[in-house]
């Protein structure tokens, strides 16, 4: 099969596609024909070597020293079950199915064995571009606000147009939240149109210096922390960083949250469900071929990709 592969840290032009073995499913597994890919900021940060503040040294031990030991990256896949290994019940060859591969990666290629249990069924209403664009946005945000927002919450999304950002906008504006999103102006319509009310050109305004108070503030982009996201909080609010450094991971206690989000199959068919109703949708910068992957991770580093960047292999 062909596939990116990334042997050491560096710029985008360390990506290169290749033919590799094909991967076998094992016991507990379905190997899977990937239709569509996405290429996140993780799977840039890890190309990269650009790991947040204290993360460096324990991800390098983690992942890789020299280049990942994994060094076909991607998370994010939807696709068909083209074989079945020993143990799987209830998924057969031909089904649709979508879902994340954790620190496995592996996505970025043609083919990819995952784990029976974090597979996802696909809805017909559902094309594999828009599956694999929601996926790792919309996970990530479900798991960060799920239980935050509520009719009247009044949240701040900083970073409105990312993956993260576009996801979370729509879900706060679904469960009836007040929502302001920080943006560029380029992507001012957009971000109202998945339902924000009010939007922030960050080129003009420092997001640390709003005055407005929010209950719920979203931080996707990584330039708030505790202290400078805990002044624009409400009596009661609470500080969402998604993107944080080792310290304000250990650190985030009380009105603080930080973390790795959860890869959940139920978070994937709710998006799934609410895509296939017409309620949110996925937001893709463009869809790329797997010999696109160079230029796709070039976006990444600008800083300028919206919503998603999708691969079809």
């Amino acid at each position: 099969m062909k596939a990116a592969v990334v042997e050491r840290y560096g710029p985008p032009e360390v990506v290169s596609v290749r033919d590799v073995p094909d991967p076998v499913a094992g016991k507990g597994q379905v190997l899977v024909r990937v239709r569509a890919t996405a290429v996140t900021s993780g799977d840039a940060r890890i190309r990269g070597r650009r790991f947040p503040p204290g993360f460096a040294l324990p991800a390098r031990l983690a992942i890789g020293w020299r280049g990942p030991r994994r060094s076909v990256l991607g998370v994010v896949y939807s696709g068909v079950v083209e074989a079945v290994g020993p143990g799987v019940n209830g998924v057969a060859v031909g089904d649709e199915v979508c879902g994340m591969t954790g620190t496995r990666m592996g996505a970025h290629a043609e083919l990819v064995a995952v784990r029976v249990d974090r597979v996802c069924a696909k809805p017909a209403g559902v094309d594999h571009e828009q599956a694999a664009a929601i996926l790792f946005g919309g996970s990530t945000a479900r798991h960060f606000l799920g239980d935050l927002v509520g009719p009247g919450t009044r949240v701040l999304v900083n970073g409105a147009s990312g993956a993260v950002g576009s996801a979370a906008v729509q879900l706060a504006h679904l469960a009836g939240a007040h929502v302001t999103g920080t943006c560029s102006d380029r992507n001012a319509d957009l971000v109202r149109s998945l339902g924000a009310q009010e939007v922030v050109d960050h080129a003009r305004h420092r997001v640390a210096e709003l005055p407005d108070r929010y209950d719920v503030v979203l931080d996707t982009v990584g330039n708030l922390d505790r202290r400078s996201g805990r002044a624009l909080l409400a009596t009661g609010g609470v500080l969402v960083l998604a993107v944080a450094g080792l310290a304000e991971t250990v650190l985030a206690r009380g009105n603080v949250r930080a973390g790795v989000s959860s890869e959940d199959p139920e978070s994937f068919a709710w998006w799934l469900e609410r895509i296939a109703a017409g309620e949110v949708r996925a937001v893709v910068d463009r869809t790329l071929p797997l010999s696109g992957i160079v230029e796709a991770h070039r976006i990444v580093d600008s800083g300028r990709k919206v919503g998603n960047l999708v691969i079809t292999p």
